[in-house]
């Protein structure tokens, strides 16, 4: 049994020593693998495990500053090539998306059926705490935080371009991404930025139909649908929400693939996504309306169609970065 347990740790183990120490010796100088079972097999005492779990940490805070700040290297640095694509584009990366879909498609329903059982939470939040008003907002809310959704859809992609195992494990690997914290810096941002919206649209309700709460999902309705209270609360939201899901968009449409694939700063990767939005607007626009669509079709059956909508479009996403982003070494 300990074997077993020493056997079921080591990877992890020995990982933490290679990257906190850069000792390049192999799985089997720790006494795991073929050679499992030898008699000069060692196990690290508690404290030097501390120690590596300490440097590591350093590593990682280390890391997330380099990412998010900009460093003297990075200025000098040339930034990422952008490149201008056609409509055509947009249905190739299409088909990749599905494709990586089917190729993943047990482990992808894994991680995106949780978006819509979260947004299944809300809807009960929203009827049983008079929170009805914030009902739409919650849940078309989701478009700004969905790059952050797409994260593990985006390794799985870009393991199985490489020709390496794309499985469920893999998907959680970007924790170890150089990049890691831009990354959950960007993660933040368009959480705040989700807030923002849900606080302004709170504000709209209040401003025409409020700010008394409804009394019911049918008198509700009927006031947004049948009066210009209602008409003047849609045609405002609609307004200021397209502008929040305009600027996240902007912003975000290549950052998060291009942080997960390249050790770049928080400020490198948002310029570049909006670099490529300039040089493809048309491209560009047509891809928000596709991903608005499908946020829409998917969430018409009780939000349940997200669960193919989402790992299509999240692969699509990556696809989409290869194509607007030059990769290193290529013209």
């Amino acid at each position: 049994m300990i074997r077993v347990l020493l056997a079921a740790v080591a990877p992890w183990l020995t990982t933490d020593v290679a990257q906190a120490t850069g000792d390049p010796r192999p799985l089997d100088t720790y006494g795991t693998g073929p050679w499992f079972g030898r008699n000069d097999m060692t196990i690290r005492n508690p404290a030097e495990w501390g120690v590596d779990q300490l440097r590591l940490a350093g590593a990682a805070l280390g890391s997330a500053g380099r990412a998010v700040s900009e460093t003297d290297a990075a200025r000098r640095s040339a930034p990422p090539v952008v490149r201008r694509i056609e409509l055509a584009d947009l249905r190739e990366v299409l088909a990749r998306g599905v494709a990586d879909f089917a190729a993943c498609r047990t482990d992808v329903f894994f991680l995106c059926v949780i978006y819509p059982l979260i947004g299944l939470f809300l809807a009960r939040l929203a009827f049983g705490y008079d929170m009805l008003p914030l009902l739409f907002p919650l849940a078309s809310g989701f478009a700004l935080i969905g790059p952050v959704a797409g994260l593990g859809l985006y390794e799985l992609s870009r393991r199985r371009e490489q020709g390496v195992r794309a499985g469920l494990p893999d998907a959680f690997s970007l924790v170890r991404n150089p990049s890691f914290g831009a990354i959950a810096a960007l993660g933040l941002m368009l959480l705040a930025i989700y807030l923002a919206w849900l606080a302004s649209a709170l504000m709209i309700y209040n401003a025409t139909l409020g700010p008394k709460p409804p009394e019911s999902l049918l008198s509700f309705t009927e006031s947004v649908l049948r009066t210009p209270a209602g008409w003047t609360m849609i045609a405002i939201g609609v307004g200021v929400g397209f502008l929040f899901a305009v600027f996240v968009f902007v912003i975000s449409v290549v950052t998060f693939p291009l942080l997960l694939d390249r050790d770049v700063t928080l400020r490198t990767a948002i310029m570049t996504s909006l670099r490529a939005v300039v040089a493809n607007p048309v491209p560009m626009a047509a891809w928000g309306v596709v991903v608005a669509g499908g946020l829409v079709l998917g969430s018409i059956p009780v939000l349940l169609g997200l669960i193919f909508v989402l790992p299509v479009l999240g692969h699509a996403t990556w696809h989409l970065y290869r194509k607007v982003v030059v990769e290193p070494g290529s013209s």
